[in-house]
């Protein structure tokens, strides 16, 4: 195997004469290559970052509630996992560019499809369609550093791939509020579309042909398929139902959450036993590889579930603008971006790796605590101790990590591992969203029953405050009985503004107890080290 990506990496590294590229020639065409991988995966990270930042504008522009967000994004979930299943049967089979190729067509047509979207029902299928797109690139893009770099030119294409990541997380939620404020949600993915046309001419221009191709043949059966795709189908549907189903038909909610669970266990079971399996796990079993994959999911989860709360509280709980929510957003991720660049360059200096790691938890726990803390009134400039805190904690927690994760894993497996990595990560992301989701609204219902319950007849303060909004409204020229009607109405307005906001704190606090309890499992732990 190692011979055979030698023998590749030689190969496009040649003329079609025999001749070698000159050797400036050759580190120009390996820079495109680093460019070209993290341009890959940055691109669905910019999407995809601009889509949560935006979803409830996006979702109203369609007619939908902002808690169908979690059905969006399940959809989206279940075709990146369809893909990453799919990712080694397809890349042995039609190697690594036909691959990417038409990863990048289906991810053009779920962008156009969303763009044109005018109902529910057609976003989410956009957004199926998209997921299977953006499935592929970003283990796409990992595995193949150590097949098209030699050994001196792994960790430049390393430190590129992940900053370009930090960087479109600085970009995204600007972008998709200035797109949304000035053109409308639609160009939250119009805009992506030159970008996947650039990738689709470096895949084509840049990668062989035969990159990845398996000279045997490749076993392929779609039994497993359709029970993994049945699998993941039931526990994202769960997902979003779970707003409808937790209290009205909870009996239902834990069959589909048993039926899931049941098919993935029949799916693993099978792909343990199988020969040629979709999933290696047999060769996954490393206690220290384990461990790393359940503290990437903590941190997916904690991430995915700040990431949709922040612009929420933010611009419906604070009342901040729009464009405002997202330069205090990209603010956050620009310190994640000099926090790496600080880290790749001293990390290497600090062999504690679970110091880090538990420093990282903690500023999060510190951030959310902070958040939960602020008045209704706070202005903007009140949020950035609190951003530039959080904005620490996906450096120093996911890169350790991943430095702890990969290092526990025999590097003959590191394919396998970053599959059953990714399908981790999209499954935990869309648990975090719908977790998001139905956590906000249903804490938002019980704080407004419970501040509405004393809005009665004998709260003199309440009354107070409706007679004399009501006479102030009728020197405005109302007449009695609508000055009433209208008080009425801004009292309801205002404890619905309430309650969104006392929801939030309420999550940040949540959030914070999370992250702490995460640190002292990171000290606790004794497998990844």
């Amino acid at each position: 195997m190692t011979a055979g990506r030698g023998h590749v990496r030689a190969r496009w590294m040649h003329r079609a004469d025999g001749r070698d590229w000159r050797p400036w020639r050759r580190w120009e065409k390996q820079r495109l290559l680093m460019l070209l991988l993290g341009g890959l995966v940055g691109m669905e990270f910019l999407e995809n970052g601009m889509f949560v930042f935006g979803s409830s504008h996006i979702l109203g522009g369609i007619g939908a509630a902002p808690r169908e967000f979690a059905q969006v994004q399940a959809a989206y979930a279940v075709g990146s996992m369809l893909m990453i299943a799919l990712q080694q049967w397809l890349s042995r089979h039609f190697g690594y560019r036909n691959y990417l190729l038409l990863a990048l067509l289906l991810f053009g047509l779920g962008d156009v499809a969303s763009a044109s979207a005018n109902s529910l029902a057609q976003i989410t299928t956009a957004r199926l369609v998209q997921g299977m797109g953006g499935g592929a690139f970003f283990i796409s893009t990992r595995v193949l550093i150590p097949m098209m770099f030699g050994v001196q030119q792994r960790p430049q294409a390393t430190r590129v791939y992940m900053l370009m990541i930090f960087a479109v997380g600085a970009i995204a939620p600007l972008g998709a509020a200035w797109l949304v404020d000035n053109w409308g949600w639609r160009w939250v993915f119009w805009s992506v579309l030159p970008l996947s046309t650039l990738m689709a001419l470096g895949v084509y221009g840049l990668l062989p042909a035969a990159l990845g191709k398996s000279e045997r043949p490749v076993r392929w059966s779609i039994t497993p398929l359709l029970l993994f795709v049945l699998a993941i189908g039931c526990v994202q549907w769960s997902f979003s139902e779970a707003r409808y189903a937790l209290f009205d038909r909870p009996e239902h909610l834990a069959l589909l959450v048993l039926a899931g669970v049941l098919l993935l266990g029949l799916f693993g079971l099978h792909q343990w036993r199988h020969d040629e399996p979709l999933l290696h796990l047999r060769d996954l079993t490393s206690p220290g590889f384990l461990a790393g994959l359940a503290l990437y999911a903590v941190y997916y989860f904690v991430v995915n579930f700040s990431n949709y709360l922040f612009p929420q509280y933010a611009e419906r709980g604070l009342g901040i603008p729009l464009l405002t929510t997202g330069w205090l957003n990209s603010f956050s991720a620009l310190t994640s971006l000099v926090v790496a660049v600080v880290y790749i360059r001293y990390s290497a200096a600090i062999a504690n790796k679970r110091a880090l790691m538990m420093a990282g938890c903690l500023t999060m726990a510190a951030a959310a605590w902070w958040m939960s803390r602020l008045p209704p009134d706070a202005p903007a400039a009140a949020l950035y101790g609190a951003l530039a805190i959080k904005g620490c904690f996906g450096v120093l927690m996911v890169l350790p990590v991943a430095a702890l994760t990969w290092r526990a894993l025999d590097a003959r497996h590191f394919a396998k591992g970053y599959q059953s990595k990714n399908i981790l990560r999209q499954m935990t992301a869309s648990l975090a969203s719908a977790m998001a989701a139905v956590a906000l609204q249903d804490s938002k219902f019980a704080q407004y029953s419970d501040l509405a319950s004393r809005i009665t007849p004998g709260n003199s303060t309440a009354q107070q405050w409706l007679d004399t909004t009501a006479s102030t409204l009728q020197h405005h020229g109302m007449v009695a009985q609508q000055a009433r009607h209208a008080a009425l109405e801004m009292l309801a307005q205002m404890v619905d503004h309430q309650a969104f906001f006392m929801a939030c704190q309420q999550l940040y606090q949540w959030l914070a107890v999370v992250a702490a309890v995460t640190a002292a499992l990171v000290v606790v732990q004794r497998k990844l080290r």
